[in-house]
């Protein structure tokens, strides 16, 4: 396995399991939302490194992290037509995601808001926070170069 593709994926995984995104921004900690937060964050990942690295090196990524996110769906014990079918689902629902942040710079929090509204069942009092999580996030991956981040876990301070 190819350390280089594992540390990023890990790493998103570790964001993602960040207790305070569910207690402060969602109204759930359910396995979906812990898929859609993921999604978001490999969807930030692809957009920020889109414009600055090899697109193969970001095609080997995407597949790697579809492919363990399909074993770890394995893992929960679904059968074979069960997965291909969420598989299907979750790679539209990324891509989705994709094309709605694609001008995310250019939003204004309340575009920001309607777009992870869409997606995610927010904390309605609470809720320019997770923009807020995101846009740091953002400004972290473009402070940092795709080649230091596939050295380790990240070490984000937002």
């Amino acid at each position: 396995m190819d350390n280089k593709y594992i540390n990023i994926y890990n790493s998103l995984v570790s964001l993602t399991r960040n207790k305070i995104i569910y207690k402060e921004f969602t109204n759930q900690d359910t396995f979906s939302h812990r898929l859609i937060i993921l999604l978001f964050h490999f969807a930030f990942f692809l957009q920020i490194f889109n414009k600055k690295s090899d697109s193969t090196y970001l095609q080997n990524m995407y597949d790697f992290f579809f492919k363990h996110l399909e074993l770890s769906i394995r893992e929960k014990g679904y059968g074979d037509a069960t997965i291909n079918k969420k598989m299907k689902n979750y790679i539209n629902t990324f891509h989705s995601i994709l094309n709605k942040i694609d001008e995310w710079e250019s939003l204004d929090k309340i575009n920001k808001k309607k777009i992870l509204f869409e997606y995610l069942d927010l904390n309605l009092d609470k809720d320019t926070k997770i923009v807020n999580y995101f846009d740091n996030y953002r400004n972290y991956l473009s402070n940092n170069t795709l080649n230091s981040l596939t050295k380790g876990v990240f070490k984000p301070n937002f």
